[in-house]
């Protein structure tokens, strides 16, 4: 569980760390609406390309995105074997009883799954080069309008920053405890569901009191430092687009504009 790297940030001096956050959340939103646009191999391909571009010029090491992918492992799994065994089709590759496995269920598993290893592993790009203050400012900015009708823009973009900050250090926490649990005799490995569920209650209980802790904590923090909200609050810095935003913005923009023309000119997958 340590080694999942969501909600964690990677410093570094990159093309896509010195970007505007503003203009990063834009085109993560972006970039999902491309995938699910995208009906063939052709269109996933430019989505995939275009990963691979952020991931070289983000100077993340690469392991370190791939780790992102265990936190969804499971549920990429599950859902590309009920796919493969439960899709429709014409061609049958293998028919074994109950069992019926076609042409073209194997190329909707495998689109499916390309799809959400790309949305995960962009998805993490965003938080492992993005400070949360960054991120915070980020959101504020661009939920400013709502301030009109005296939605609270500022908490919310502030508990959906503590959020994801809070993401790696309850992973940590929990293998500590897990460690503190097995030098007590704890198993956590062996045995059958019923087992394992009952395995993990001694690690919820814990877990659950050091993420109070923190949280009280983390208020008598900012109660210290008089914190009161949006109120006449300034910033340090200031968010200002540059060039490399729009460079970015001109290569989102093709990227959509390519999706479009390659579903509308090119056979859909099924």
């Amino acid at each position: 569980m340590r080694e999942v790297s969501f909600g964690q940030y990677y410093p570094a001096n990159s093309f896509v760390h010195k970007c505007d956050p503003r203009l990063k959340l834009l085109f993560l939103i972006a970039y999902i609406v491309a995938i699910f646009m995208a009906k063939n191999f052709y269109a996933l391909g430019a989505c995939a390309l275009t990963f691979l571009v952020i991931a070289t010029v983000s100077g993340v090491p690469i392991g370190k995105l791939l780790k992102s992918v265990k936190a969804v492992l499971f549920l990429l799994a599950f859902t590309s074997l009920l796919n493969l065994f439960f899709h429709s089709g014409q061609t049958v590759l293998l028919e074994w009883g109950v069992i019926r496995i076609t042409k073209e269920a194997v190329y909707f598993t495998v689109f499916f799954a390309i799809r959400l290893f790309l949305l995960v592993l962009t998805s993490s790009v965003l938080t492992l080069t993005t400070t949360p203050v960054s991120l915070t400012d980020g959101i504020e900015s661009l939920l400013s309008p709502l301030k009109w009708i005296k939605f609270p823009v500022h908490e919310l973009a502030l508990i959906m920053s503590i959020a994801l900050r809070f993401i790696p250090i309850l992973t940590d926490e929990t293998g500590r405890i897990m460690n503190a649990q097995k030098a007590r005799g704890a198993d956590f490995e062996t045995g059958g569901l019923v087992k394992r569920v009952k395995a993990i209650v001694p690690i919820l209980i814990p877990l659950l009191i050091s993420a109070f802790r923190r949280a009280d904590e983390l208020g008598d923090a900012m109660d210290a430092r008089c914190y009161s909200g949006s109120k006449k609050r300034t910033k340090y810095k200031k968010l200002t687009f540059t060039w490399r935003d729009l460079i970015a913005t001109l290569w989102i923009t093709a990227l959509i504009t390519g999706v479009v023309l390659l579903k509308i000119y090119t056979p859909a997958l099924l």
